[in-house]
């Protein structure tokens, strides 16, 4: 069983900053990419940020410049450094994973139950 599990979430005022990370537990063999996706009241889910397994990451046109994603390859853990925080990015965000796992042959996205993030005005 594989399990990704969130943490950073919270309270922050218009300009401040939050750090999510999320670490990915269980029968792993192998992570490809690993991201963040966040999805807003009454909005569709979007891409936030993505990070390849050899650390090359992409950014949304919404968060470039005011967020970095980072990874740790041997603890199986990737993070969301989000500055200058405005009231849009008010989200549920979840971690994703595209692995290959004891329970499934090829590879397969696994999610994160999601962490609130409300930004105050």
């Amino acid at each position: 069983q594989v399990q990704l599990v969130e943490s950073g979430g919270g309270l922050v005022q218009p300009g401040g900053s939050l750090r999510l990370s999320c670490a990915a537990s269980g029968s792993i063999f192998v992570i490809d990419t690993m991201g963040w996706y966040r999805q807003a009241p009454g909005k569709q889910r979007e891409l936030v940020a993505i990070i390849s397994s050899g650390g090359i990451p992409n950014y949304s046109d919404s968060v470039k410049g005011r967020c970095s994603i980072s990874r740790d390859n041997a603890k199986n853990t990737v993070s969301l450094q989000m500055n200058v925080l405005k009231p849009e990015d008010t989200a549920v965000y979840y971690c994703n994973a595209r692995l290959k796992s004891g329970f499934y042959s090829g590879w397969n996205d696994y999610w994160g139950q999601g962490t609130q993030v409300t930004v105050s005005s």
